[in-house]
C-alpha cells in the first residue's frame, strides 16, 4: 500500500475553519474574536476558500458568499486543526482520515467536534474522497509530514494519558506506517508551553516549512520558565538529519514575549502560522518580538507573501492560528 500524509505547502482547495459560539468559551469577548475571524478570513480568501462551520442561518448569512461556502454543523469549540480529517495520498487518489477526537484526552467535551468530519462528509465538501475511520486518537496538531513519508511528533503529547491508552514508541510508529505511510518519525522528548491543553503539540513547538528545512521555536532568555525546556528541544532538533544523511536547514523563532490575560501567561507561539497557497498567515502578538518572529519567517519562506493578523484574543483559548484551521489539498477539486 503507498500512502503519504500531504504536506502543508502542497496546493490547496479550500481553509476549514469553525465559527466560534455565542454561548461558549469565547462568550466573554465574542465580539473581539470574530472581529478576528473577520481578518484570518479575509486573509486566506485572497489565495483560496475558506469552509465554515456555523451553527446557525445568522452567522451563515454573515459571512457565505464570496469565497466562503458554509457548513451548518453543530461544534463544540473552534479547533479545526485537531477535530479536522487529515488528508493523505492514498495510491495516487485523495483519502481523509477520520481519527477519534476526545477533547485532548478528555479534558474538554468533544461529542459534536467528534462527528464534523462525518458531517463535513455527508454534505459533499471532501468532493468525493473516500473518509476513513481510523479507530484510533490523534489531533491534527500533533503530527508535522514532510509530505515525503517523515513525521514529526512529540512524547509529551503521544504518551499523555486518556488518549491511547498503554500504547508504546513501536505502536505509534505502526501506526503512522499504515494510517500516515509514515516511513521514519521523529521524536521530540523535550518542549512544552505553559498552559498549554494540548500537551504539547508539535505546531506550538516546531514546524516543517518544506522538505528540506525545520521552524522551531528558541528561547535565549535564562530567567524564562521555558529556557530549559526550549535549549533541550533545540538540541534534539539540531540533531536530526534528512533521509539522505545530511542536515536540515534550521529557522529559529523566537520565544513569544510574555502576554497574559486575567493574570495568566498564554502559550503564545509563533510556530503556529498557517501555509496557504503562496502565503503563510502568521500570528503576531503585539509585542517587540514579533518583529524577530516575522523576519525569521521571511526566510524561512522567501517565496510566499507572510501576512501578519495579531491573534492575541486566539490565545486567551491557548490556540492560535494553525489550530484554528485545516487545510483541504486540491486534489479534491479534480
Amino acid at each position: 500500500m503507498s500512502r503519504k500524509m500531504i504536506a502543508e505547502w502542497e496546493r490547496q482547495s479550500a481553509v476549514l475553519l469553525a465559527l466560534p459560539r455565542k454561548n461558549g468559551d469565547w462568550s466573554p469577548y465574542i465580539d473581539e474574536i470574530l472581529e478576528f475571524y473577520d481578518s484570518l478570513i479575509a486573509a486566506i480568501k485572497r489565495f483560496e476558500r475558506v469552509v465554515l462551520i456555523c451553527e446557525d442561518d445568522e452567522a451563515i448569512k454573515r459571512f457565505e458568499g464570496d469565497r466562503v461556502v458554509c457548513a451548518k454543523l453543530r461544534t463544540n469549540d473552534t479547533w479545526a486543526r485537531d477535530f479536522g480529517a487529515i488528508a493523505i495520498e492514498d495510491e495516487g487518489k485523495t483519502a481523509f482520515l477520520d481519527f477519534e477526537f476526545n477533547g485532548w484526552g478528555l479534558k474538554f467535551a468533544a461529542n459534536y467536534d467528534n462527528q464534523i468530519n462525518a458531517g463535513l462528509n455527508a454534505l459533499g465538501f471532501f468532493g468525493g474522497a473516500k473518509l476513513i475511520k481510523t479507530g484510533w486518537i490523534l489531533e491534527g496538531g500533533s503530527v508535522e509530514s514532510d509530505g515525503a513519508g517523515t513525521i514529526m511528533t512529540t512524547e509529551n503529547c503521544l504518551f499523555a494519558p486518556n488518549r491511547n491508552a498503554n500504547w508504546t514508541k513501536a505502536d505509534f510508529e505502526e501506526r503512522f506506517r499504515r494510517d500516515l505511510g509514515a516511513k521514519r518519525v521523529l521524536w521530540l522528548k523535550n518542549g512544552r508551553l505553559e498552559n498549554d491543553d494540548t500537551d504539547a503539540h508539535i505546531d506550538t513547538l516546531a514546524r516543517f516549512c518544506d522538505p528540506n528545512t525545520i521552524a522551531f521555536v528558541g528561547c535565549d532568555d535564562d530567567k524564562d520558565s521555558h529556557y530549559k525546556t526550549l535549549k533541550a528541544m533545540k538540541d534534539e532538533i539540531l540533531a536530526f538529519k534528512k533521509t539522505d544523511g545530511t542536515p536540515y536547514r534550521f529557522i529559529e523563532l523566537p520565544m513569544c514575549d510574555p502576554i497574559y490575560y486575567e493574570g495568566e501567561r498564554l502559550p503564545a507561539t509563533y510556530a503556529n502560522f498557517l501555509i496557504i497557497n503562496d502565503a503563510v498567515i502568521a500570528p503576531i502578538y503585539g509585542v517587540k518580538s514579533d518583529e524577530k518572529a516575522l523576519l525569521a519567517l521571511k526566510t524561512a519562506f522567501a517565496n510566499r507573501e507572510i501576512i501578519a493578523l495579531n491573534a492575541s484574543v486566539a490565545a486567551r483559548q491557548h490556540g492560535s492560528i494553525h489550530c484554528l484551521s485545516m487545510q483541504l489539498p486540491a486534489s479534491i477539486d479534480s
